[in-house]
């Protein structure tokens, strides 16, 4: 449990001092901490390699993410595919898993779809790398639905990392930079995601 309560105080600090604030070294760092000690206290834990692998990635991915420039931008996004899947293996390597019904690759095919159709003309030279995100993503999703679990930990922590990078994907790209809704945007992002880290931790954590 010491990794997830320090975790959250990180994931904390940076919600009230560093959500939606100019970049710098210490947003960086604190930002980082928040995942990547969850990924520490998993391996301490003798948690499933995957899940450690998943929470790593996200942790570097945080720490691009938080530096400004494309180049950082499209590394914290290769990281963060590279995190799902890890989380593709671990959710679809459980006991007990099944592939999902239709109903959920209809569902998750749409979202996909309408996300693609938003962000196509938006992203520009991130083009590509931004629709092979969505694709992966989505099959996150689907992964976890596989495990037909309503009341466990990862389909909500799926769901959650889904509905952070959806409002992720709005700020970037289609909110103009006076829209009122950006005051709010930072939070609802680290938010959702960092609890949907948290999520994934939670069984080798508690």
């Amino acid at each position: 449990m010491l990794g997830l309560t320090i975790g959250a105080v990180c994931a904390l600090w940076y919600l009230l001092r560093f959500a939606g604030a100019p970049a710098s070294w210490r947003k960086t760092v604190i930002k980082t901490l928040s995942v990547g000690v969850l990924a520490l206290g998993v391996a301490l834990a003798g948690g499933p390699p995957l899940l450690v692998a998943a929470l790593a990635l996200g942790a570097l991915g945080d720490l691009l993410l938080s530096r400004p420039g494309q180049s950082a931008f499209l590394g914290g996004l290769i990281s963060f595919a590279l995190s799902h899947l890890a989380y593709i293996g671990l959710l679809s390597g459980s006991a007990g898993w099944l592939v999902p019904p239709m109903a959920v690759f209809a569902a998750l095919g749409l979202f996909a779809a309408v996300m693609a159709w938003f962000l196509w003309g938006a992203t520009g030279p991130m083009r590509w790398p931004v629709m092979a995100y969505i694709v992966i993503i989505s099959a996150m999703g689907a992964s976890a639905f596989g495990l037909g679990d309503w009341r466990g930990p990862w389909l909500w922590a799926a769901l959650l990392f889904m509905t952070s990078d959806s409002i992720l994907s709005a700020e970037m790209f289609l909110l103009r930079a006076d829209h009122p809704a950006r005051r709010l945007t930072p939070l609802a992002v680290w938010a959702s995601y960092w609890a949907a880290q948290a999520l994934f931790a939670w069984p080798a954590l508690a």
